[in-house]
């Protein structure tokens, strides 16, 4: 008994100690808040400085503090200037933030919270480029999200498993499809298959046995011992069948010596990340160092891709407004049935590299070519998008996936299934606000 109650009292005791005292409750309670207006201010400061008013007589006539109108008059703070933190990007950065934001809802890329802070401290670290890390965070974000209240909106983000599924939503197809047709009827891109392109990547991984090439794919390279590496190509075709040169990302680290560069296809370009695929860094490398140089010179260019593989950050949103691009994010679950290269160009791509190499196996197998073999033998490979047949599947790719011709009426109900009741994630995205959800589309040439 004399346990418990010692238990209880020494639990009243704990209590008692983290109970706000009352003078805390009364601080709180007597928090001073903004009373007065910016206009108020400004009329102060006008008969301060005309020698009509002192500041005592200046500040009691228009209901303004002393001492702030006593700051503006002697210098010490500007006019018009907001109290409290200065904020940490300015205030036209932040409505370049937010246009962003608006934009990328459009285009199929709605931000979630963790990518609108990156994209704000990409602006900070402009601003700021000796600091070593950005300040903003959690409390940045709920201000930001205070202060915009009015133009963008939070939206739970779909929980249904991120990845390939047999069948795909009506509710996500109809949406893009719409946006696809808006685009092109408000662009006059119908017509123009050289303007629309479609980029995406496919993946080699490479196996371990020894292999001797043929003589018309040597690399002037002593055959070596592969090793399991995966190397990513990324491909880029427009709807008339026109390449843009590929993009060959390495696993870790480049191969040894050069034959890896001068024996590749032609203009390739090359890079490597920790797992061999494409990344954000590299996608903004490959737009604009790459796409922008080899791309049609005439505008308005339509480019389609998976925006959940090659995440775009702010200098490539900001890079293909300026030149007139457009970008397009094809929706989740539905690349397999809207990506054209994917509809034929890339199984007969895997299945020429596995005959150069000798390989008998399905396409999707481990081929028996060493880093340093890879780009001569893929250079091989490549040749058959400059040939009749490749040209006849990139175009049969685009016409496959309803893209163009535009066809609204290219998937049968065999693809698609029914709706899903969809629940909330610990993730969120961006989008415009209701108020803004009739805005016109978001384009290079929007006036919004």
């Amino acid at each position: 008994m004399l346990a418990a109650s010692r238990f209880m009292l020494d639990s009243e005791n704990v209590r008692a100690e983290k109970m706000p005292s009352r003078n805390h409750l009364d601080k709180i309670g007597r928090k001073k808040k903004k009373k007065w207006t910016e206009e108020a201010m400004e009329r102060a400061l006008i008969e301060v400085k005309s020698g009509r008013c002192t500041v005592r007589q200046a500040a009691k006539e228009f209901g303004v503090p002393k001492s702030s109108l006593g700051d503006r008059v002697s210098g010490r703070v500007t006019p018009g200037s907001r109290s409290g933190p200065a904020q940490l990007i300015t205030s036209a950065d932040e409505e370049l933030l937010v246009e962003f934001s608006l934009y990328m809802s459009k285009h199929g890329f709605p931000l979630t919270k963790q990518q609108l802070v990156s994209f704000a401290s990409s602006i900070y670290k402009r601003q700021h480029r000796r600091v070593a890390f950005s300040k903003l965070g959690q409390t940045w974000w709920l201000n930001f999200r205070k202060r915009q209240e009015k133009n963008i909106t939070i939206q739970p983000a779909d929980n249904v498993v991120r990845g390939r599924t047999v069948h795909v939503r009506k509710e996500a197809l109809d949406p893009f499809l719409h946006l696809l047709s808006t685009v092109m009827d408000s662009r006059a891109l119908r017509d123009k298959p050289h303007h629309i392109f479609n980029c995406n990547e496919t993946g080699f991984q490479l196996g371990r046995k020894r292999v001797i090439l043929p003589k018309s794919a040597s690399l002037g390279c002593k055959p070596t011992s592969g090793s399991r590496d995966h190397i990513s190509v990324l491909a880029c075709f427009s709807a008339a069948g026109e390449d843009i040169p590929p993009f060959i990302i390495y696993s870790k680290a480049y191969p040894g010596g050069v034959c890896y560069k001068t024996q590749g296809p032609s203009n390739a370009i090359y890079g490597w990340s920790n797992l061999g695929c494409i990344n954000s860094d590299l996608f903004k490398k490959w737009f604009l160092k790459h796409f922008l140089l080899h791309a049609p010179k005439e505008r308005p260019l339509l480019l389609i891709f998976d925006g959940h593989k090659s995440p775009v950050n702010l200098e490539v949103v900001e890079a293909a407004r300026k030149e007139d691009v457009i970008l397009l994010c094809l929706p989740p679950h539905c690349s397999h049935i809207l990506q054209p290269l994917e509809a034929g160009l890339f199984i007969l791509l895997k299945k020429r590299f596995a005959a150069l190499v000798g390989d008998g196996c399905a396409p999707d197998s481990h081929f028996a070519v060493s880093k340093k073999e890879f780009s001569g033998v893929f250079k091989e490979t490549y040749q058959v998008v400059k040939e009749e047949e490749g040209v006849r599947i990139v175009k049969d790719g685009f016409r496959k996936c309803g893209i163009y011709p535009l066809n609204h009426f290219a998937f049968n109900e065999g693809h698609l299934m029914a709706s899903q009741s969809m629940g909330s994630e610990a993730g969120c995205s961006l989008s415009p606000s209701a108020e803004g959800e009739s805005s016109q589309l978001l384009d290079p040439h929007s006036d919004s």
